[in-house]
């Protein structure tokens, strides 16, 4: 009899414990509990309190309260607070919570308990704000210098996510120096990693690489190197070079310092802009080759070089990406694209089928097409077009995926006809010739045409009409899109 009287013991006791635990938790009882657990904890624990003030003894903004209101208000237990008050973000959709006044969160940190006080006080119609921490005098020395540490690095991670990125466009040395050497606009290019049409595995290696260098500052450092990297990004106009630069910037979260070399009155002129560029940016020169080339900038070999890699370069701030954009490489002087000035070669060639399927993807919402075999034998003959050519094409037939497609196949069969009737044309792989050199179109491809920025008319184009376009793109390459170039197979790291 008595073992059973156990066995109906051992099976009660749970049973209470779980319908005790299930009435605390559904009547919000719990949080009672715990409270009363927290204040006798506190009566029998010395506290030390410290306050951070909204401003310094001269008047001035405490930077140090802003890091900590970003942190407080950061913490999930600002929901479990009597008061907290709701905002509209800079999203429409977005809803952000801030502790009200006077009012205590909890936190912890290395097995420690501490608590935030948002005080606010006023006198005379003077409101007096800052933050109060309370922190167990025996846990004081072993986690508040760590907790400060976390404090900062969390408040530096929140205002990086949500500050706007800014596109910086140098003004000329002429020009009124009141407003600066850079002028300032939203950066609010729309392109991403997952836009863009490029090789997936190639795709995962620049993310990883980008992603490596944001967080080697202290092998920077140990190998005694300006925490920096450079991209050269090489291909026809229209192949997506612009857009790969945007997607660098949304996915690092930079700015973007756009440099224009004609602009700039002599290499000493070219030093003073880099020294006024943040860190965290990117520092974008396009068409390097064309301006060199050209003639079209005052600025020296010996000063592109040094902007590259100079003293300047490594003491005008850290974790900066310096990226550079030509047509060819070829009669660029082979300095400027020695190891430790260019890190990293990515080859933009012609639109493959790889790279129309991944446009047709993102532009039509195509995975599959029972045209998609005959656009596979166009590409496979030799016939190509530039990936900015094949979008604009989808964009102005989107409302009709079959037609979109008709006319890139009609696209690519004239210029492919072009092509042959021309004789052989050579594969963009076996020869990197000069802008100078390139069948291009017989418009100048514009900065707006690599961005997807054209004009179309609202109809499938005629084999005529296309022809008109692209009849002198006799270029062919079979090459898989955005490739890293031969002499970079392996990312330097």
């Amino acid at each position: 009899m008595w073992i059973v009287n156990i066995l109906f013991l051992l099976f009660l006791v749970p049973c209470l414990l779980f319908l005790v635990r299930f009435i605390l938790y559904k009547t919000a009882l719990i949080f009672v509990l715990r409270k009363w657990v927290n204040w006798v904890d506190d009566r029998v624990h010395v506290h030390q309190y410290l306050k951070v003030a909204e401003l310094n003894e001269n008047g001035q903004d405490n930077q140090f309260y802003k890091r900590v209101s970003l942190y407080v208000n950061s913490l999930p237990s600002v929901e479990d607070s009597n008061y907290t008050n709701l905002f509209s973000g800079k999203k429409s959709n977005d809803i952000i919570l801030l502790l009200d006044d006077n009012q205590v969160i909890q936190d912890e940190f290395l097995g420690a308990r501490v608590s935030w006080i948002n005080k606010v006080e006023r006198f005379g119609g003077v409101c007096n704000r800052s933050f109060l921490l309370r922190i167990k005098k025996k846990d004081k020395r072993r986690t508040l210098r760590p907790y400060l540490q976390h404090i900062h690095t969390v408040s530096d991670d929140i205002e990086q996510r949500r500050r706007e990125l800014i596109l910086f466009i140098n003004n000329g040395s002429s020009e009124n120096p009141v407003n600066g050497r850079w002028r300032s606009v939203p950066f609010t290019h729309p392109s991403t990693f997952e836009t863009i049409a490029m090789d997936a595995d190639l795709k995962n290696k620049v993310k990883s690489d980008l992603e490596n260098f944001v967080k080697s500052q202290n092998y920077y450092q140990k190998m005694g190197r300006a925490w920096k990297r450079n991209y050269l990004l090489y291909g026809p106009s229209g192949t997506g070079k612009s857009s790969f630069i945007g997607a660098m910037a949304n996915f690092l979260n930079y700015d973007v310092y756009d440099v224009d070399l004609s602009r700039v009155a002599n290499d000493t002129d070219l030093k003073l802009l880099l020294l006024q560029t943040t860190s965290r940016s990117l520092i974008v020169i396009e068409d390097l080759d064309r301006l060199v080339n050209k003639n079209l900038t005052t600025i020296t070999l010996s000063g592109l070089l040094n902007f590259m890699d100079g003293i300047v370069n490594s003491c005008s701030g850290d974790e900066k990406i310096m990226v550079f954009t030509m047509n060819s490489k070829e009669q660029v002087d082979p300095a400027m694209l020695r190891p430790g000035r260019i890190d990293v070669h990515i080859h933009f060639p012609f639109c493959d089928f790889n790279s129309f399927k991944s446009l047709a993807n993102n532009y039509l919402g195509l995975k599959e097409h029972k045209l998609f075999p005959q656009v596979e034998e166009i590409f496979h003959s030799g016939a190509t077009m530039s990936p900015a050519a094949i979008g604009e094409l989808m964009i102005a037939n989107r409302s009709s995926p079959s037609r979109a497609l008709k006319s890139v196949i009609t696209a690519l069969q004239s210029n492919g006809n072009e092509g042959k009737s021309a004789g052989k044309g050579k594969r963009l792989s076996d020869s990197a010739s000069s802008p100078s050199l390139l069948p291009l179109p017989p418009l100048a491809p514009s900065h707006a045409e690599e961005t997807g920025g054209a004009n179309w008319k609202d109809s499938v184009p005629g084999a005529k009409e296309v022809r008109k376009l692209y009849g002198l793109l006799r270029l062919k390459s079979c090459k898989s899109p955005n490739s890293f170039d031969h002499d970079s197979d392996m990312i330097e790291r």
